[in-house]
């Protein structure tokens, strides 16, 4: 039987992290993963280059159920501490729109780290290894702890004091995502607030989609938003058509708040006030009604608004001094506030997290330990998710962190 203080199942951000701290602890620590490679997000993500955490960081920047949850590993494990580990290791990197940090050369430098801060703390890593069980000893045979968990695993039977799980969510399957964390939480009677994807495309009906699918790679910057007064959310971003609906920076930003069968909407031309421009151009100008939008919009979705008009009860195809004030101001109000129902996301295979996940309510804000004892969760896997932006890496990295320290505390203490 092998012998360990800790097992952490999953080889991603949080897990390598919080392994690396916890090793550098003093704890003997194994690191266990289905996967051959480790830290499979953390390489494909921000264009290979990893968006590894944000400058400006505060717990608004994540949804929950408890919303406060995540303020305590934040605090204790800020976006300053991480950019010191990064500058540490020589790791060049540079700030892009809003706060985003991104590393200058490859995401494999990120890697390269995580995996020198889990040497340097002599932690062992199986891969690639399944766990087929994992079973909760009340007093424990292993002699230094009051109790325990034995892991039947491919490469054998693992006792140890703790477990942290951090396997992550159901995104994104095609490298190895899984629901193993939810289903250990169920083993042991936790609640998991119901998954979902987040920061994903929105797909809309097919033959309602048609006449804007022709926009198909045009990006502009919008205005949208979704919900209603307290539970309203907003962004200012930019937006991608695509073939089957929107995506873009602010179309994922919003999807982790949009609820299935309600609206969003879209100011297409955020900052102008369109009604009094087209007003001004009426007494000015005789350029086509299409050609005047030009001006404000991309000329392909000018053109395509335009040919909409009579979907809409109006006539767009005349120049614009020869529309009705009534036309006009209809024209402006579609296009500052176009609202339409989305039928659904493309799925956790495009989404970039998954929300929801184990509730919060049952898990320690300071260690990330559930109340059973003895037992852990990390990252993704917790029902916290971040905005687009780098957020949901610091949230790996504060809640790896404040783990370690939990961690140490507990076996230290016994």
């Amino acid at each position: 039987m092998h012998s360990f203080d800790v097992v952490i199942v999953g080889a991603g951000a949080a897990g390598l992290f919080c392994a690396g701290v916890a090793g550098q602890l003093g704890l003997k620590v194994l690191v266990i993963d289905h996967g051959e490679k480790v830290a499979e997000k953390i390489r494909i993500s921000g264009g290979g280059r990893s968006n590894f955490t944000n400058v400006d960081v505060t717990a608004a920047n994540f949804l929950s159920e408890n919303p406060r949850f995540a303020k305590s590993a934040l605090s204790r494990y800020t976006p300053v501490d991480f950019i010191g580990l990064v500058k540490k290791h020589n790791i060049a990197f540079h700030e892009k729109h809003k706060g985003q940090l991104f590393c200058d050369r490859s995401a494999e430098d990120l890697i390269a780290m995580l995996l020198a801060e889990c040497a340097a703390g002599g932690v062992e890593r199986w891969q690639p290894c399944s766990v087929k069980n994992i079973k909760f000893l009340a007093s424990s045979p292993y002699g230094t702890c009051a109790s325990s968990y034995e892991i039947e695993s491919d490469r054998g039977t693992i006792h140890c004091g703790a477990v942290v799980i951090a396997t992550g969510g159901l995104s994104i399957p095609k490298i190895g995502a899984t629901d193993f964390g939810y289903r250990v939480a169920k083993q042991f009677d936790l609640p998991v607030v119901a998954p979902r994807p987040a920061l994903v495309p929105l797909t809309f009906d097919e033959a309602a989609w048609a006449p804007f699918a022709q926009l198909s790679g045009l990006s502009l910057p919008v205005d949208i938003a979704t919900g209603s007064k307290k539970a309203s959310m907003a962004f200012r971003e930019d937006l991608l058509f695509t073939h089957r609906g929107l995506s873009g920076p602010g179309v994922l930003q919003i999807s982790s708040y949009w609820a299935e069968g309600t609206p969003i909407r879209l100011n297409l031309a955020p900052g102008t006030d369109l009604a009094r421009h087209l007003m001004e151009a009426k007494a000015t100008s005789r350029k086509r009604i299409a050609n005047e939008l030009a001006g404000l919009v991309p000329s392909r979705l000018a053109d395509t608004w335009v040919d909409q008009g009579k979907t809409w009860g109006h006539d767009w195809q005349r120049p614009v001094n020869e529309a009705s004030d009534k036309a006009l101001n209809a024209l402006a109000e579609h296009l500052s506030r176009w609202e339409l129902t989305p039928t659904g996301t493309e799925g956790y295979r495009k989404a970039e997290v998954t929300a929801g996940g184990v509730d919060t309510k049952v898990l320690s804000s300071q260690t990330l330990e559930s109340r059973q004892p003895g037992l852990f969760f990390i990252g993704e896997v917790v029902d916290v998710t971040g905005w687009l932006g780098g957020y949901n890496f610091q949230w790996a990295w504060s809640s790896g962190y404040a783990c370690a320290q939990g961690l140490a505390a507990r076996i230290n203490a016994l």
